[in-house]
């Protein structure tokens, strides 16, 4: 299976193709120097292939690279720290209530 990872606007996300097809995305927001993830969704005919950790290791290594430090809400992203902490643990910061405010509510 052929990925690829992009980062897209409107909403904020960074999206991965399997095989062409969105697969998927990890949704985040920024808030000053911190880049806030705070949903992530793999289509069901994708899971169990690997994807929401692909696209979760490219969508921190670019928020990294871009010097932003990562706030993790979304619960496949804090794992994916939990389990990454020697790569990651000191560029994780905690929520600030203004930051939980922001998330938006989902239907």
């Amino acid at each position: 299976m052929e990925t690829s990872v992009t980062r897209r606007a409107d909403p904020d996300r960074f999206e991965i193709t399997a095989d062409g097809p969105v697969a998927g995305f990890a949704q985040f927001f920024d808030h000053g120097e911190h880049r806030v993830f705070f949903h992530t969704a793999i289509r069901e005919e994708h899971a169990g292939h690997g994807l929401a950790t692909a696209v979760i290791g490219a969508a921190l290594a670019a928020t990294r690279d871009e010097g932003k430090r990562i706030v993790a809400i979304c619960p496949l992203v804090k794992r994916y720290v939990e389990e990454h902490a020697d790569e990651w643990s000191a560029s994780v910061d905690l929520p600030t209530p203004e930051m939980l405010q922001r998330v938006p509510r989902r239907r």
